[in-house]
């Protein structure tokens, strides 16, 4: 394994050159046990009768009111258990009752999301910080995956709060009351990053941030960059300059429409499902109450980590839609999702891990389906898919009430063996993929070349889908591969498969390497702003890939804001798109850019 060198900002040092021995989080005091549940027994237990909506969130739900004594404790002991647990199955939700809290810090680990309950994030204000650091990672940053923040204001005790993640991290509908740092303590490695719907007072300090998104947000200033970041509908943003400085900074978002969330309508649980904008600029929620649908809980079937897959299905067979409680859920069969504007929504990173080779979940070619806020795990059996939205073949057209995925992450690998061919299929028409990070795993246990074989992150087949910060990495052949016409993505984050054995294991026909994102010969309109692919090649450095980005030349076919990173020469790139673009070349991990193409 690589010694890393000093970070150097001006440069960007390589992302995740250092893995971690990650150690095991032990059950503490005062919470419950996260032991991982067993699996399904083979046949299905199903719902003996119909089955009822709301009750309670389960045991690893803990609500706070500004009354709750020994919060700060509380807050303590679920990091002390999931600062660490990188691969761990603890699962957890903090929310916080409208109301003012003071003098908290509530420090972050791992499958941890905190949340205000109000119908705004002024509702709940946490006079104190939400904070992410690396000091687990020895100031590391570049592996603070899977944690969130959302609906709450903050008015941090330093006046900046301190947000050093990188992928599936989202900060969404947050209000902070002065500055924000998205690097860790002392500026080491730190590469995210998703920020959405958010007002941020003060000014937004990346320092050693070396790519990050904002979309839809008001900001007080922006300042600094390294590689790539990116802004869509941002009152605030820096102008557009890429590559020098690296900002692609668009006026508006084409279609948005918020992650749905939990929310207290005096005593009783709601899910507000926010309305669609087109030509969106700032946050959703500044000017007043949100637009949108409120569902009451028991609309919704709240299932428990011992759930089966048939349960799943009945209760949507039955008219509700699902909540998923924080906690680790095994399937036997596919969760189909056949109802227009049925809400999918997890709380504290629920995770499926579908068994015989199933894929996870699965939605029909309808409107409006809402997914949202939870994580898909590959199983140790190959599955065709883990999402597919919309079956072979979808062709209704559903641009006034599209489905979105949200927050909704994919893991190949890491935490045992996963095999899966293709991780997310889209094939329903107008779809919006809104932050997603979707991960062969290059760390952790079941990881190897064949071991944690996937061979496609996400396919796109429907046409006129948008991909709003789309993240993927690491998969055997293409990261991405886009069939649809009319598709556009603002932020792409990609790495190459660290593991690849040797360049007859890359090789696509006559072509070096498969390229990170390929929009297929017969497309003839496609646009994407703020691309970037990276290689690190640590099994064979000699390893070359002829570009990063692959698409027909079209005169509807347009990209904007494209680089590729050699990191500490680990491989290199003749080219960045096509036959454009310098080559990258020696250790020096320098982005080589193209600001347009063609």
């Amino acid at each position: 394994m690589p010694t890393p060198p000093t970070p150097d900002r001006s440069s960007g040092p390589p992302r995740r050159a250092v893995l971690a021995t990650m150690a095991a989080a032990l059950p503490l005091s005062g919470l419950p046990s996260t032991a991982c549940a067993a699996p399904p027994p083979a046949a299905p237990r199903g719902p003996a009768g119909p089955l009822p909506g709301g009750g309670d969130l389960g045991e690893n739900v803990l609500v706070f009111d500004p009354a709750t004594p020994g919060i700060q404790g509380k807050l303590d002991a679920v990091f002390r258990q999931q600062e660490k647990a990188q691969f761990g199955t603890g699962r957890y939700a903090l929310l916080f009752k409208p109301g003012t809290y003071d003098g908290l810090n509530a420090q972050l680990g791992f499958y941890t999301s905190i949340a205000g309950l109000g119908l705004s994030p002024d509702d709940t204000t946490i006079n104190g910080d939400v904070t992410v650091d690396a000091g687990w990672f020895d100031g590391n940053a570049t592996q603070n995956f899977w944690r969130s923040a959302e609906n709450l204001a903050l008015k941090p005790v330093s006046g900046t709060n301190r947000w050093a993640v990188a992928q599936a991290a989202p900060f969404r509908r947050m209000h902070v009351k002065g500055g924000l740092n998205l690097a860790p303590d002392g500026d080491g490695w730190a590469s995210g990053g998703y920020l959405a719907d958010c007002r941020i007072d003060g000014t937004v300090e990346p320092r050693s941030q070396q790519q990050w998104y904002t979309r839809d947000s008001a900001l007080g200033g922006w300042q600094g960059a390294v590689w790539n970041m990116v802004f869509s509908g941002v009152e605030g943003a820096p102008a557009q300059s890429f590559p020098d400085p690296p900002f692609t900074t668009l006026d508006h978002t084409p279609v948005s429409r918020e992650k749905p969330f939990l929310y207290l309508d005096g005593e009783a649980y709601k899910v507000f499902v926010p309305e669609k904008r087109t030509d969106a600029r700032g946050t959703s929620w500044g000017s007043g109450t949100p637009r949108g649908t409120s569902l009451p809980l028991d609309r919704f079937y709240v299932a428990k980590p011992d759930t089966d897959a048939a349960t799943l299905n009945a209760a949507l067979d039955q008219g509700l839609h699902l909540l998923l409680t924080p906690g680790v859920y095994h399937l036997d069969r596919t969760v189909e999702v056949n109802r227009p504007g049925t809400v999918v929504l997890g709380l504290g990173y629920a995770t499926l891990i579908p068994r015989k080779g199933v894929t996870a979940l699965k939605v029909a070619d309808v409107d409006g389906v809402r997914l949202a806020g939870f994580l898909l795990d590959a199983g140790p059996d190959n599955s065709p898919a883990l999402l597919e939205v919309g079956p072979e073949g979808a062709s209704k057209d559903h641009a006034a009430n599209p489905t979105t995925v949200q927050d909704v992450f994919v893991r190949v690998g890491g935490a045992g063996p996963g095999k899966v061919t293709c991780a997310i299929v889209i094939n329903s028409n107008d779809t919006v993929i809104d932050h997603t990070w979707v991960w062969r795993a290059d760390h952790g246990e079941g990881v190897g070349w064949d071991v944690n074989r996937a061979d496609y992150g996400v396919r796109v087949n429907g046409d006129r889908v948008l991909a709003t910060g789309l993240f993927v990495e690491h998969f055997n052949k293409y990261d991405v591969h886009w069939r649809g016409e009319r598709g556009r993505t603002i932020f792409f984050q990609n790495e190459k498969a660290y593991d690849a054995p040797n360049q007859a294991a890359v090789q696509d026909g006559d072509t070096k390497g498969f390229a990170a994102y390929l929009v297929d010969d017969k497309v003839t309109e496609h646009e994407g702003w703020g691309l970037g692919s990276y290689c690190f090649y640590q099994v064979d450095p000699t390893i070359r890939q002829d570009h990063g980005f692959a698409v027909p030349k079209a005169p509807g076919v347009k990209l904007h804001g494209l680089l590729v990173v050699s990191l500490g020469g680990k491989g290199q790139y003749e080219h960045v798109v096509n036959g454009t673009g310098a080559p990258t070349s020696g250790e020096t991990t320098v982005p080589s850019t193209v600001a347009s193409y063609p």
